[in-house]
């Protein structure tokens, strides 16, 4: 089955054929995957061992690895299809809302409204689960909005920060 993944407006290609091997952007990755608890996952992949929470939410997947959050859109041959035929797949247009992927603490807001952005660039540093979570800017613009402080507690899908 091909699948197409964007982390970050990144394409990434992916085939896992009918005996689990793994193939992205033509490169044969070794992958085992392995379910621990919920929505706690041991990876191996290319020697190394990873422990990776992934979470579907909002028609995205969120992969939490090695203290970095990734969103990520996943889409199957078919969903890429119609994606492509609204236009869905070029990047976001408009404004963006950043919201928060899980509950936690605003440990830090290095931006303010008014102030260009980079694609990228740390906009938000949350804390859950004692990890610090560096949530990036998903594309250039301006910070029209600046939704919540530091030190503020947050819940899942809480928005923080629109840019435009």
């Amino acid at each position: 089955m091909k699948y197409v993944t964007y982390i970050n407006d990144k394409k990434y290609e992916i085939e896992i054929d009918r005996t689990g091997a793994v193939t992205v952007n033509g490169r044969i990755r070794e992958v085992d995957f392995l379910p621990l608890a919920g929505s706690l996952y041991s990876i191996l992949m290319d020697n190394h061992s990873y422990e990776v929470l992934v979470e579907e939410r909002e028609g995205e997947v969120e992969v939490q690895m090695r203290g970095r959050l990734f969103s990520a859109r996943v889409m199957d041959e078919r969903a890429l299809l119609l994606a492509e035929t609204r236009g869905e797949v070029e990047g976001e247009h408009g404004d963006v809302v950043v919201k928060a992927p899980m509950p936690g603490l605003i440990v830090a807001v290095p931006v303010g409204e008014g102030e260009e952005v980079r694609k990228g660039q740390t906009i938000i540093i949350l804390e859950s689960m004692k990890m610090q979570n560096e949530l990036k800017a998903p594309k250039d613009g301006v910070v029209q909005k600046v939704h919540v402080a530091q030190g503020q507690s947050v819940e899942q899908n809480k928005p923080l920060v629109t840019i435009g």
